[in-house]
């Protein structure tokens, strides 16, 4: 049995656990003002965010509690088993909206790609916790870290699922930036980034369905084909519009109740909320969302080692690369990719592992504290 030591609850982040429960509040509100209440073949889509909520809240207990350390452990068992999740999709994965991203467990549609995110992390914390140069990393020494960047990247991107993938790249070069680089490596990949671009956009380019290189283009131009792909930014624009100062209140709004924004729930729920609550409720979601990726920030520079380095700024960038793209393309200043407003957009698998990253972020600013008495 797990025995939790009494100063866990005298040095949890109180502060990071309200953060998250008062953005999941307003997830849940927004979800149950632009979806029905009521459901003739099942339960309502806010009732099954409540109860993924209650699941991430349990997962973020758990590993809030369970030592870092010991999870990195178990690191590379993590990392293989998200590859070979991936490796399912591709020839078993369930198809839905153009995408073959979920595999069924149990009944439940699970995402792995969602899980291979965190996997990343955990391997590259796992990598760079034993040793880290004072005048960083030489090129050739990078070789296994960019095997757990490829490997992953390429079969998410093969679903196909542009915002994971760019999320895991994301993570990584986030990661590189903190672990430190030798200054001749560092100019050496600047050169080989900059000659091998043509390449790696064709080959990107190339791993696009149609739809996505329709996105792409019609970012640069919405209004080329407003009944199209710019149809969804357009609505999401004038939704935000309408939203004014002060919003149109709670269960109002033209743009989400008569249903001319589609994804209300998940990939646009941010153009909801703003329809509804307007610039006030905007600014408050804001210094939410702000609050949380600082205290993330504050945790990974006081972390007591680097492995806690590695981790906590890696699950920051988990959260906030979403955010600013999510944002971005309800705005109209990002392509619309598909990637959903973390703990806000309705999603079981995607809300229950961005709370394990919580859980564990929380770990390491417990550990710090825990230590001090050691």
């Amino acid at each position: 049995m797990l025995a939790i030591d009494r100063r866990v609850f005298t040095h949890m982040d109180w502060r990071l656990v309200f953060l998250i429960g008062a953005v999941l509040a307003v997830g849940i509100s927004t979800i149950y003002s632009v979806t029905p209440q009521w459901s003739r073949g099942g339960t309502p889509l806010y009732l099954k965010q409540c109860a993924w909520a209650a699941v991430g809240f349990g997962a973020f207990s758990l590993f809030a509690v369970l030592d870092y350390q010991r999870l990195l452990g178990y690191a590379h068992h993590i990392f293989w088993l998200a590859l070979g999740l991936l490796v399912v999709v591709e020839f078993l994965g369930h198809v839905g909206m153009g995408a073959q991203r979920w595999v069924q467990v149990g009944g439940v549609n699970v995402q792995p790609s969602e899980l291979a995110k965190l996997a990343v992390i955990l391997i590259l914390a796992r990598h760079f916790s034993s040793h880290v140069p004072e005048e960083g990393f030489y090129f050739r020494e990078l070789g296994v870290p960019l095997i757990y960047l490829v490997l992953p990247f390429v079969m998410i991107l093969r679903q196909p699922d542009l915002g994971s993938a760019l999320l895991v790249l994301f993570v990584f070069s986030m990661i590189i930036i903190i672990v430190g680089m030798h200054r001749k490596s560092l100019i050496l990949v600047t050169l080989l980034a900059g000659m091998g671009f043509p390449f790696f956009w064709e080959f990107f380019w190339n791993s696009l369905r149609e739809y996505q290189r329709n996105r792409l283009v019609t970012f640069l131009n919405p209004g080329s084909d407003p009944l199209g792909t710019g149809y969804h930014v357009i609505q999401s624009k004038i939704a935000i519009g309408a939203g004014g100062v002060a919003g149109q209140g709670f269960l109002q709004g033209s743009q989400s109740q008569l249903k001319f924004l589609p994804e209300g729930h998940t990939d646009f729920i941010f153009s909801v909320f703003a329809e509804q609550w307007g610039f006030l409720g905007v600014v408050v979601l804001f210094l939410l969302f702000s609050g949380l990726l600082v205290r993330g920030m504050d945790i990974a520079i006081k972390s007591r080692d680097m492995a806690g380095t590695v981790l906590a700024t890696g699950i920051v960038c988990m959260v906030a690369f979403p955010t600013i793209v999510n944002l971005g393309m309800t705005l109209g200043v990002a392509p619309v990719v598909g990637v959903p407003l973390p703990l806000m957009s309705y999603g079981g698998t995607s809300l229950v592992t961005t709370m394990t990253g919580l859980g564990i972020l929380a770990n390491v600013h417990l550990q710090r504290h825990l230590s001090l008495y050691r």
